[in-house]
């Protein structure tokens, strides 16, 4: 699987829903920062595979090329968690953007995000240093900075006050994040993980608040150590 999100519905990833769909057969998936613009124009990069029972030696060998290096690894859930929670931290990236909200602010939000992203997935079962990898903080850097990435794009519409339905029929292609958002918020709720960025865009999204006033509230948050 190459799908970068979380089911609505369920929670569930989609290495779960294949397992539960094709029983017994071996699952992998691939993740990392791997703009399809840039793959498909044979600019270099690098993605990870990762299968707990698959043939991973064989399925690296068949995507590894000249301009895509492959790396694997056998921690399904981050590199899943990694490749669908940084759409939600890149909408927000691109309302920063939109809003000018300068450099120092994206680069809290970044880092922010990704502990944030960290402790849902570390909560889920994951290894917390497949974050710090391409499927996380690779993939989270990738998609909050490219002109070409949607859901940082679909993020500056919303910043500029474009109504959801409508930044989306702009967009004219899928943004992940928009559903991720409230599957990862409820499954934060369930495992008891605090996700103020997550809970906030949600408020943006969904609740009627404004993008000033929910940034706000993330700015009068009670201090507290950064670890």
């Amino acid at each position: 699987s190459a799908v970068k999100g979380i089911e609505a519905e369920t929670g569930r990833r989609m290495s779960e829903v294949l397992a539960a769909e094709l029983p017994g057969r071996p699952v992998a998936v691939l993740s990392g920062p791997n703009l399809s613009r840039e793959v498909a124009e044979g600019l270099p990069g690098s993605t990870v595979i990762a299968t707990a029972d698959g043939p991973v030696e064989a399925l690296r060998a068949a995507f590894h090329s000249s301009s895509l290096r492959v790396y694997t690894s056998d921690d399904i859930i981050g590199v899943e968690m990694g490749g669908a929670l940084k759409n939600v931290i890149a909408i927000a990236a691109g309302m920063v953007d939109a809003l000018g909200f300068g450099d120092n602010a994206k680069a809290a939000l970044l880092t922010r995000g990704l502990a944030e992203m960290m402790r849902l997935g570390v909560a889920a079962g994951a290894n917390p240093i497949t974050f710090q990898g391409l499927a996380g903080f690779g993939d989270l850097v990738a998609s909050s900075y490219s002109p070409f990435a949607r859901n940082r794009r679909l993020g500056e519409l919303i910043a500029r006050d474009t109504p959801l339905e409508a930044a989306l029929a702009l967009l004219g292609s899928t943004a992940e994040g928009v559903t991720t958002i409230p599957a990862a918020r409820a499954l934060a709720a369930r495992l008891g993980v605090e996700m103020p960025i997550t809970e906030g865009l949600h408020r943006v999204l969904y609740g009627g608040v404004t993008l000033r006033v929910a940034m706000d509230a993330l700015m009068a948050r009670e201090p507290r150590p950064e670890h």
